[in-house]
């Protein structure tokens, strides 16, 4: 049904607040990235209308940070579209100083807490390729 396909993946060893936390970023990055994958704006029966969501649907996988490190390797290789969440960002207060800590990581070896990808779907099932759904 759908030409491309959205993988969002985290670190099986965090607390729940944070696995949820890391998705919902990565979620709004994805949708930044893509806003031609968005959905018209949702309207209740009272005609109150709501925002847009994704058209396609986002599965969320698992992973410990060395599957994490080969994602970022072949999301990098396939040109993919890509998000990346890492450890320090948790002990920040604001974008600004997220993106510091973004920028202090070792780009070969990021302590990555959480990815996302969005490309063709053969693609991304090569780059997830052995991840288990998140329970």
């Amino acid at each position: 049904m759908f030409d491309t396909k959205v993988a969002l993946i985290v670190r099986h060893d965090l607390a729940i607040w944070q696995r949820l936390n890391a998705v919902a970023f990565l979620s709004t990055g994805i949708a930044a990235a893509a806003p031609e994958a968005l959905g018209e704006p949702y309207v209740d029966a009272a005609q109150r209308i709501y925002g847009r969501m994704l058209i396609q649907p986002m599965m969320v996988f698992q992973a410990d940070l060395a599957q994490l490190q080969a994602v970022h390797a072949g999301a990098l290789k396939r040109e993919l579209v890509r998000l990346a969440f890492v450890q320090a960002m948790f002990s920040t207060g604001h974008d600004a100083a997220n993106r510091v800590a973004f920028a202090a990581e070792d780009p070969e070896h990021m302590n990555l807490v959480g990815y996302a990808i969005r490309g063709g779907k053969k693609a991304v099932d090569k780059t997830i390729k052995g991840l288990a759904l998140h329970p």
